[in-house]
């Protein structure tokens, strides 16, 4: 019989989910019963119900920086939500909430704060975002990526955790990697991806230099959904995927590099498995600019190389992956030296600290 029975919420994007179910297996090993609440058709429904975790849909408005006419009838979506969470957590009588943010979290999070259930938020990126921002005075406690956040984080409630990996990202196969490819093994493999939807940037920078790069390099191109060039299909050397899933772990094994916008998630898997990268975080114009601070950060540390997206053109493009296979041996040696960022165990002992058992 479970001991504890947490509901977990996040959402809006896989961003916001992914750690979630990273911390699915651990929470299990611990004596939890794991549901979930989430928006009634945002992207962590597909998700979560995939893994056969039991799901809520509940009424989620979004919350803009910016003015938008739906700014004025979306607060009475997220008001209507947090009715509906406060009746699915009178029945369900959860002894902690976990949330990862995402605008369909802070209904919950407010919900449970009104029925005295104690809430642990976690935050990726250096500087919290909006859902986090509103949601933190109704949390017991705040996890963090980067050591940095902390001081964004008012009162006692700021513990730096790190990040929550998937164990499935360790289980990967280098000889899988090359079978999935077609690849002989006889070059270094650099491994592209735009974030979960792809990047315009990030794929037409790549395709204007790949016959540069494909004298060197096998290249595997993950470009998003309604993105695959036909035209470059039966192209030696250059595989492109729209999506993958089973098959990451054993694409990851296999290459030497990695290309990538700078999602806090994604970035400490790639330290977690100690590729040197190249990242290329989203521009201010198209966000909030938090990428760009995960990206300096991991600069700072000597974990990857940065390039911007407004510095971006054919020429410089190559000048940083030369610096990258030229830094390599440097940059795998700075992870290495690095404290291990995999923040699973951390984030399960805030869990257990604030329903008053210690693991």
């Amino acid at each position: 019989m479970n001991k504890y029975k947490i509901i977990m919420t996040g959402g809006g994007t896989a961003g916001h989910v992914t750690p979630n179910l990273a911390l699915i297996p651990s929470l299990m090993k611990n004596g939890f019963e794991v549901k979930y609440i989430g928006s009634k058709d945002g992207i962590e429904k597909e998700i979560i119900s995939e893994n056969s975790i039991p799901y809520f849909g509940i009424s989620s408005g979004k919350l803009r920086r910016y003015f938008d006419l739906k700014n004025i009838s979306d607060p009475f979506k997220v008001i209507k939500g947090i009715f509906e969470a406060k009746k699915i957590l009178t029945k369900e009588k959860p002894d902690v909430i976990f949330s990862k943010g995402g605008f369909v979290a802070v209904p919950v999070v407010i919900a449970a704060s009104m029925k005295g259930i104690p809430v642990v938020a976690h935050e990726s990126d250096i500087t919290p975002g909006l859902a986090n921002k509103l949601s933190s005075p109704f949390c017991n406690k705040l996890c963090v990526t980067f050591r940095e956040s902390l001081k964004y984080v008012k009162g006692d409630k700021g513990v730096l955790t790190g990040s929550p990996i998937r164990d499935e990202i360790f289980n990967g196969v280098k000889l899988k990697g090359l079978e999935i490819c077609d690849f002989q093994g006889n070059k270094e493999i650099i491994f592209i991806m735009g974030g979960s939807l792809g990047s315009k940037v990030v794929n037409n920078v790549v395709r204007e230099n790949l016959r540069e790069l494909l004298n060197v390099y096998d290249i595997i191109h993950i470009c998003g959904k309604g993105n695959i060039d036909e035209n470059l299909k039966n192209l030696n050397g250059y595989v492109q995927f729209e999506y993958v899933n089973e098959e990451l772990p054993h694409l990851m094994k296999s290459a030497d590099y990695i290309i990538s916008r700078a999602g806090a998630n994604s970035i400490f898997e790639f330290l977690a498995l100690k590729k040197p990268t190249l990242l290329i975080p989203l521009s201010k114009k198209a966000s909030r600019g938090d990428q760009i601070l995960n990206a300096r950060s991991f600069e700072r540390e000597g974990y990857s190389l940065v390039i911007e997206e407004e510095e971006i053109n054919k020429d410089t493009f190559l000048e940083k992956i030369n610096e990258l296979k030229d830094n390599k041996k440097e940059l795998v040696r700075n992870m290495n030296k690095g404290k291990d960022k995999v923040g699973n165990d951390a984030v399960i002992q805030v869990i257990m600290s604030v329903i008053g058992r210690k693991k």
